[in-house]
């Protein structure tokens, strides 16, 4: 048996042999596996995003089913684009772009419980006729696969993907829709009575396009449609603003592109761009630099200098007027209509 004193020093010295084992063996495992940051809203980069995608018709079918679905939400992307730019890249999804504004719009609706189905156009733009027949009848084969037609049908749809969908809506029942820079086709086609009701969000700079939009807003009241707008402005660039938009890109290439706008001229004095953001060299000047920017990351850079001068860009920055558009206007529904007449058109090359 050990006396006291010394059974003392054997606990104080087993103690210290405890500790030191502990700070051995912890201290690593933090510097090696720190805690993750918190996720924003727009980082949805964890498995609970990841896309599924099928091939059906010829053509991509992408979703996303959160785990209590209020509402399905159907993207339809504009000229060029494809169902592949709403989702990031990920082990379900190995070809996805995950373009910024479209990859928000998608987070912010499943951070709203809407399950989202985006599908990608035949050609380059979207047309009418078949196409739109081919979309509706597989709208509807998804939404019953996966036992949805008991919650809302909504839309949202870009440029090409905006005449798409105001064109669809007279075929397929939407609770709500939104039609994003553009306005419509509206006069080529018999407009019935439950039209869904149609939120514009559009960039006022665009002048044309914004005379057209009143023209056609005061047509959907006349006949009792519920109508509403949104006006997207210009926003000024700052050395942070395409790192905080753009994932991936480094703050301090985000600052050295910024320096280098304003040394070639690319924006005044309080940051805003000269010129819309595609008919700017920035590229070439970015060729003749030492900044190294990720050449996969050209086309989220091209977006946000496009939203920046808003003219005519997919923009994630109202989404919160468009589902609050969304859920002030739910009511389920057979998603089916009788077809209306659309006269034959050309999807705007826009």
């Amino acid at each position: 048996m050990l006396k006291h004193g010394t059974r003392r020093s054997w606990l104080l010295s087993n103690r210290r042999l405890l500790f030191i084992s502990l700070f051995v063996v912890v201290i690593p495992l933090i510097l090696f596996f720190p805690q993750a940051a918190p996720r924003s809203r727009g980082d949805f980069e964890s498995d609970q995003y990841h896309a599924t995608v099928e091939l059906r018709n010829g053509t991509e079918v992408i979703w996303q089913i959160p785990q209590s679905s209020k509402a399905v939400l159907f993207l339809a992307h504009g000229c060029n684009g494809r169902a592949l730019n709403f989702w990031d890249k990920s082990p379900s999804c190995a070809n996805c772009i995950g373009l910024p504004e479209e990859r928000l719009l998608v987070s912010n609706a499943l951070a709203r419980n809407f399950a989202v189905v985006t599908i990608s156009s035949r050609g380059r733009c979207w047309t009418f006729g078949e196409e739109m027949l081919t979309v509706k009848d597989m709208l509807e084969w998804w939404v019953h696969k996966h036992k949805l037609h008991t919650v809302p049908l909504v839309a949202l749809g870009a440029s090409s993907g905006g005449y798409f969908v105001s064109a669809l809506a007279t075929n397929l029942k939407f609770s709500s829709i939104t039609i994003m820079i553009a306005e419509g086709v509206f006069g080529e086609m018999d407009i019935p009575e439950d039209y869904p009701p149609t939120l514009f969000v559009h960039m006022p700079k665009d002048v044309h396009r914004q005379k057209q939009i009143s023209v056609y807003m005061e047509m959907l009241k006349s006949k009792g449609i519920d109508v509403a707008e949104v006006e997207c402005l210009d926003l000024p660039l700052s050395k942070n603003f395409l790192a905080d938009r753009v994932p991936g890109l480094d703050p301090i290439v985000s600052a050295k592109l910024f320096n280098l706008f304003k040394d070639k001229g690319f924006v005044n004095e309080q940051g805003y761009m000269k010129k819309d953001g595609r008919a700017t060299r920035w590229k070439e000047a970015l060729r003749g630099s030492q900044i190294m920017l990720d050449k996969n990351l050209f086309q989220h850079v091209q977006e946000e200098l496009n939203l920046a001068f808003a003219f005519h860009e997919m923009t994630s920055l109202p989404s919160d007027a468009i589902f609050k558009w969304f859920e002030s206007h739910m009511k389920s529904s057979s998603i089916s209509r009788k077809p209306h007449h659309l006269l034959a058109v050309e999807s705007p090359k826009s």
